[in-house]
């Protein structure tokens, strides 16, 4: 079983789509890894080798944030918006969309379930 950074890449996929697991590589980033560890992109996690394992773990280690260390940095930098009063910041903290999206419909990911306002009718078209 290969375990990398923490995660158990799936035994079933190639190579390329199981380090996309890991948070922070993505299909570029998965890539470049296994151009580095000269391993090629088509082989099925399950016939890994340790040394192929060990060669990905390295350039990962060597060249990339990922997983728990991407994490707290990315949450450092919310923090910092916060902190220092910015508009992201803002959105943030009222838990609204952060760039620029409209909030009088969709939206719903970042605002919750619709909260219903008692009493409000709709406007009718004047003549």
């Amino acid at each position: 079983m290969a375990r990398i950074s923490g995660v158990d890449l799936p035994k079933s996929k190639k190579v390329y789509y199981g380090l996309q697991y890991i948070f922070g590589i993505g299909a570029n980033t998965a890539g470049e890894i296994l151009e580095k560890a000269k391993i090629d992109p088509e082989k099925k996690v399950l016939s890994l080798t340790e040394d192929e394992v060990a060669a990905i773990r390295s350039v990962i280690q060597a060249d990339y944030k990922v997983e728990g260390a991407l994490r707290s940095e990315v949450q450092m930098n919310i923090k910092r918006l916060m902190d220092i009063g910015a508009y992201r910041g803002l959105r943030h903290r009222r838990g609204l969309p952060v760039r620029g999206q409209r909030t009088r419909t969709n939206s719903r990911t970042r605002k919750g379930k619709r909260k219903t306002v008692a009493g409000k009718k709709k406007v009718a078209a004047k003549k």
